[in-house]
C-alpha cells in the first residue's frame, strides 16, 4: 500500500491539463480537490472490485470485476466508455503480440538460412578436401 496519502494522487501534470482545458477556477485549489477527488474515485472503484475478485475465490481482478464494480456504484454510463476502451487495448496488445512473433519467426528464419548456408559451404569445404586427399592417395 502507499505510504503517504499524497501517493495516491494522479499525476499533477495530467490533472493540470484537465483543468487548464475545462475550468477558469484557481489552478492550485481545483488541482488539490480533484486529484483527491480522484484518488477516493480510483479506491473506491477497486475496493469494489476486489469485492468480486474475492466472491469468485480469485485475488487478482480482471476487467468483467471492474465492469461490475461500475456497475454497483451505479457508474452504468461509463460501462461504453471502459468497453470500448478495453477493445482498442486488446487490439493493440494483439497487433503487438504478432508483430513480436513475425519478428521472432522472421529471426528464426534468417538464422536457419544462414546455418544452411553455412552447412552447404562446411559441406562443399569437406567435398573439396576430399578431393584433394583422393589426389594425395593416388599420387603415392
Amino acid at each position: 500500500m502507499a505510504e503517504r496519502p499524497e501517493d495516491l494522487n494522479l499525476p499533477n501534470a495530467v490533472i493540470t491539463r484537465i483543468i487548464k482545458e475545462a475550468s477558469t477556477c484557481p489552478l492550485r485549489e481545483a488541482r488539490r480537490a480533484i486529484s483527491q477527488a480522484a484518488s477516493v474515485f480510483v479506491l473506491y472503484a477497486t475496493s469494489c472490485a476486489n469485492n468480486f475478485a474475492m466472491k469468485a475465490k480469485r485475488k487478482t481482478l480482471n476487467a468483467g470485476d471492474v465492469m461490475s464494480a461500475m456497475e454497483e456504484m451505479e457508474f452504468e454510463r461509463f460501462l461504453q466508455p471502459l468497453r470500448e476502451a478495453l477493445e482498442a487495448y486488446k487490439k493493440g496488445q494483439k497487433g503487438k503480440k504478432e508483430a513480436s512473433e513475425q519478428k521472432r519467426k522472421d529471426k528464426e528464419k534468417k538464422s536457419s538460412s544462414t546455418d544452411e548456408n553455412d552447412k552447404s559451404r562446411d559441406e562443399e569445404e569437406d567435398e573439396h578436401m576430399d578431393d584433394e586427399q583422393e589426389g594425395e592417395n593416388e599420387g603415392e
